[in-house]
């Protein structure tokens, strides 16, 4: 054995093949909840294992192309088993594993790793890091280094040979069905297909391809078989407008997403002191309301938001991919919000969390909101225990942004509340709901807190429906679910056998006839806009006019494909929607005064909150907040002829939007 070891040891290929193994191993038990998992992964799909294996061989190969190999070599294997062990991190976090994808959300998840990691598992992370930082400098410096030439002819060729190997492993696995290409449920390809397979996928595999059948022609015949129903011409004209309706007697439009919003009564084996949603389920019996199939499961709210949003299918997308992160980006996109802006609405975002996740500060522009007002534009700052604010506080939001104009508004809202992490420990003295039936003290109190920010979630809807219900203008009002929270719930655990399935409930203030069905995400607005007498948009009226077209989902694949990578033929050949310049806010914040008393900067003016700051020529200066009409600056002495400015910064730095310029004497 000592002898077969120091051969290995000593041979670079076998010392290569070996720990591309062992790699896969760590990787994959870090990936699964029991070492019985692990152990069934590899007996049962062992061509899985090894073709996993040879994902990572293939990428330690690049090593015997430096004379620092095995600082090289070290790199490479540290960037798997970091992976791994990053992937064992998020899992605890939420029910979606470590993509590509998720590189694109390391600033937001900076800013909410406190409500996940605690504080010594983030100071271990920290440590880490940063001896592996000093191990990599000292390699370096002091690792051995080839002193022979390296055969770059010879080692390109092995390399060269060892990717075409694995390409044809690929196709042929993909071919027999041992691997598959498209993921239905990504949390659980990455337990069938293994975790190097699935990241890779998801780091190459973005955006939509190019449908083979895809030309001018048969966008044109989506439009003449499918869309044009009941217009002969639908396509955008050559004056970049769309065909409208007045928009006298349409209804203001309120759609609520509800954080991790779901029935937990239909969790078998469980019981409630008292029912956590009696409201949603009361509203639910009485107007229309259904089960929603969202695109994702635990985490994702932005993948179901961009569903509900612009009618668009995540199923055509690269693996755990964000549009809001890739394309959205780079383009804009055709949305509820163009639609309604054609029949003369206002339209507004409200989010009780920061502006800047998933960039929905940049990306709502694209989208075609108006206005968009985040956590930094409200007074009122009410938390949750774990730190998420609550929902009541975007009560008043909706209505400032309803009074806001004359015309008829559309008010997308983004709740929090019931966002996790859900603590383990006892965090509530006296719930007003208890839970019985689950396994563990732990499971129970997380369980038991989730509920309860559900109570407090329903009593919202209610207290916002009796405000509603007194305006003399018409309001239609949807709510759902954008995914379940995150514990570990399979199919079989639901009564309704689906994890992918939230409630959505249509309130109205002028009498729709009730209307029960399961909706898609992306088609629950259009459905909305059908039953109100909105009919332009070309999502809008395609998913009304052909959901029941054998050819539906393929064609959907194709007018998505042309209105985001292709030619855009169908809108003759450029898309009309021109990305609105955003306000942040309903409110304008503005600077009405400013003196100096006992070296303090005293600042006055409208609309002050929690996040506002005070820049003095250009620079940031720590701001105590004291009233909406007045905030502070301690220890300081202006220079003459100073420029003052208020900004609204969040939590992670960014300034969001600045006042009018202010300038002291």
């Amino acid at each position: 054995m000592k002898s077969l070891a120091k051969r290995v040891s000593s041979h670079p290929i076998y010392t290569c093949i070996f720990t591309a193994i062992f790699i896969n191993l760590i990787i994959e038990i870090l990936g699964r909840k029991t070492f019985s998992d692990f152990f069934n992964y590899v007996f049962k799909s062992p061509i899985v294992f090894f073709y996993n294996a040879l994902i990572i061989l293939f990428t330690l190969s690049f090593s015997f192309l430096f004379k620092r190999r095995k600082f090289f070599f070290f790199i490479i294997s540290a960037v798997w088993l970091g992976f791994g062990i990053t992937n064992g991190i998020i899992l605890r976090c939420r029910v979606t594993p470590f993509t590509a994808t998720d590189f694109r959300l390391i600033k937001n998840g900076l800013e909410i790793a406190s409500s996940y990691l605690s504080p010594f598992l983030m100071v271990v992370i920290g440590i880490g890091l940063l001896a592996l930082i000093v191990y990599l400098i000292i390699l370096y410096i002091h690792g051995p280094k080839l002193k022979s030439s390296i055969n770059y002819k010879k080692n390109g060729l092995a390399i060269i040979m060892l990717s075409l190997f694995l390409l044809t492993s690929t196709k042929v696995l993909i071919a027999t069905n041992i691997l598959a290409d498209y993921f239905g449920n990504i949390a659980f390809a990455y337990l069938d297909y293994g975790f190097p397979y699935c990241f890779s996928n998801t780091l190459l595999n973005t955006g939509i391809k190019k449908p083979s059948n895809y030309s001018k022609e048969t966008i044109a015949n989506i439009l003449n078989s499918d869309i044009a129903k009941k217009e002969p011409i639908l396509i955008a004209s050559n004056s970049n407008k769309l065909t409208t309706k007045s928009n006298e007697d349409l209804p203001n439009i309120i759609m609520i997403q509800l954080e991790s919003f779901f029935d937990p009564t239909l969790v078998k084996g469980l019981s409630f002191s008292e029912d956590p949603i009696p409201y949603f389920r009361e509203l639910s019996n009485n107007y229309s309301s259904g089960y929603l199939n969202v695109p994702s499961v635990g985490a994702g709210t932005a993948n179901t938001e961009f569903e509900i949003i612009s009618g668009m299918s995540l199923d055509f997308f690269g693996p755990g991919e964000y549009p809001y992160k890739t394309i959205l980006k780079e383009t804009t996109c055709e949305s509820v919000n163009y639609t309604l802006k054609d029949n003369n609405y206002s339209t507004h975002a409200i989010h009780n969390n920061t502006g800047t996740f998933y960039d929905r500060d940049f990306v709502f522009s694209q989208l075609g909101f108006d206005t968009f007002t985040s956590l930094e534009y409200m007074d009122n700052t009410d938390s949750t225990p774990t730190g998420w604010s609550k929902d009541y506080i975007l009560t008043d939001e909706i209505l400032k942004a309803l009074n806001s104009t004359n015309k008829k508004d559309f008010i997308y809202t983004i709740s929090v509340q019931g966002h996790g992490h859900y603590p383990s420990e006892a965090l509530l003295v006296n719930p007003k709901i208890t839970v019985s039936g689950l396994e563990s003290e732990e499971d129970t109190n997380a369980f038991t807190y989730y509920v309860n920010q559900l109570y407090e979630m329903d009593t919202f809807i209610k207290n916002l429906t009796d405000v509603l219900s007194q305006l003399d203008e018409k309001v239609v009002l949807v709510m759902y679910g954008d995914h379940l929270p995150t514990f570990d719930f399979e199919d079989e655990d639901l009564l309704n056998n689906s994890i992918f399935q939230t409630e959505y409930v249509i309130w109205d203030n002028f009498n729709l006839p009730k209307e029960d069905k399961t909706l898609e995400a992306f088609q629950l607005t259009s459905s909305l806009l059908n039953r109100i007498g909105i009919d332009n948009g070309i999502l809008n009226r395609y998913h009304n006019n052909s959901n029941n077209s054998l050819n539906y989902m393929e064609d959907l694949e194709l007018l998505q494909y042309d209105m985001l990578y292709g030619e855009k033929y169908i809108y003759n050949g450029k898309t009309p929607f021109i990305a609105t310049n955003l306000k942040m806010g309903i409110d304008t914040i503005s600077i009405t005064d400013a003196f100096e008393e006992n070296e303090q900067l005293f600042v006055r003016g409208e609309n002050f909150t929690h996040f506002s700051k005070v820049y003095i020529n250009d620079d940031e200066y720590e701001t105590v907040y004291i009233s909406p009409q007045l905030i502070r600056v301690d220890e300081l002495t202006l220079e003459p002829n100073s420029t003052i400015t208020v900004h609204q910064v969040t939590k992670g730095g960014t300034s969001l939007s600045a006042s009018k310029e202010f300038i002291i004497n």
